[in-house]
This record gives structure tokens, C-alpha cells and sequence, in this order.
């Protein structure tokens, strides 16, 4: 197994999620209204599922081992991805940001949600465009099988240890009752 398939199929959850943020913005549009429920859903998914799960994955154990197979980290596509991990977080920071104040009464924080769900939305999907189409296949031609079973157990790890038992699973669960509504 590629290390990158876990990494991939975690990119088909993500986009799944991203699909229903989009529509949730559409519906703040149309409305004016926010599911604050269902916002703090999806930041709870982007801080846990995204960076902390996913993005740790890459940034503890694949970036550092394509570095030492000679992929360079600055001024390439590790830097690149570093850069909108960063961005990321900014974003939902910015969602989390904004439903606080919402949720305090400001009026114009259903504006700032919708827009940087949009945002983060945008941002994910170039950038997990950018992983399964560059640097992953760059990434398949420097490591080596000892490397990709490494990694995988190392992925294995992420989700065991650091992210707890069960909490990868109940992720999917709770995607695949976004879907169904």
C-alpha cells in the first residue's frame, strides 16, 4: 500500500464535507440565518479531521521523510503545502472567530462565516488538487516500499495514539449522516 492512499481517501472525506460547507454557505446567503450547530460541526471536522489527523500526517512523517529522499522543503511543493496548511488554520480560525461573535449577537457575523467557508472551501480544494496530482506522485518516485510501509504504519500511529481510538471511524460516521440529509 502507497502511503498516499490513505492520504487520498482521506481527501474523498474531505471534499465530501467541503460539498456540504458550500452548500451551508449557499443557505447563509439565501437566508441570512446560520445552523450554528452545524457550523461548529464543521470547524470541530477542520481542526480534528483536516489538520490535526490529516495534515499532521503530512507535516510530522510524509513531509520530513520526501525532505531526506531529497524533495527540497523551501521553494517547492512541501513549502507550497506548509504555506496552505497555514492558511488554512486562518481560515478556520476565522470561521470559529466569526461564530462566536454570532453567537454574541453580531449581526454581521453571518456574513464573515459564509465567506470564509468559502474561502477554506476554495483553499482545500486547489490544495488537495495540488497533492494528488504533484506531489504525491513525486513522492511515489523517491520512496522507497520500506518508506511507504513506514508511513503507513506511521499514519496508523496518527490515528491511534494522537487522535484516540474510534475518532477516525466517528468522523466517517458523522459524514456519512451529512450526506443522507
Amino acid at each position: 500500500m502507497r502511503a498516499a492512499d490513505i492520504l487520498e481517501h482521506e481527501h474523498e472525506a474531505v471534499l465530501i464535507v467541503i460539498k456540504a460547507a458550500r452548500g451551508e454557505a449557499e443557505a447563509i446567503d439565501k437566508t441570512g440565518q446560520v445552523n450554528a450547530q452545524r457550523i461548529g460541526e464543521f470547524t470541530d471536522f477542520f481542526r480534528n479531521f483536516v489538520d490535526r489527523c490529516h495534515h499532521g500526517k503530512e507535516e510530522k512523517h510524509l513531509f520530513p521523510r520526501l525532505e531526506e529522499r531529497g524533495l527540497p522543503r523551501d521553494d517547492g511543493p512541501i513549502g507550497v503545502m506548509l504555506q496552505e496548511h497555514e492558511l488554512g488554520r486562518a481560515e478556520v480560525r476565522a470561521i470559529a472567530e466569526a461564530l462566536t461573535q454570532l453567537e454574541q449577537g453580531d449581526g454581521d457575523a453571518a456574513e464573515a462565516i459564509k465567506e470564509h467557508l468559502l474561502a477554506y472551501a476554495d483553499l482545500l480544494e486547489a490544495h488537495i488538487q495540488k497533492e494528488n496530482g504533484i506531489l504525491f506522485p513525486m513522492g511515489d518516485r523517491v520512496l522507497t516500499p520500506d518508506d511507504q510501509q513506514s508511513l503507513v504504519d506511521a499514519f496508523d500511529a496518527v490515528e491511534r495514539e494522537e487522535m484516540g481510538e474510534g475518532t477516525h471511524e466517528r468522523y466517517h460516521q458523522w459524514i456519512h449522516e451529512l450526506v443522507k440529509e
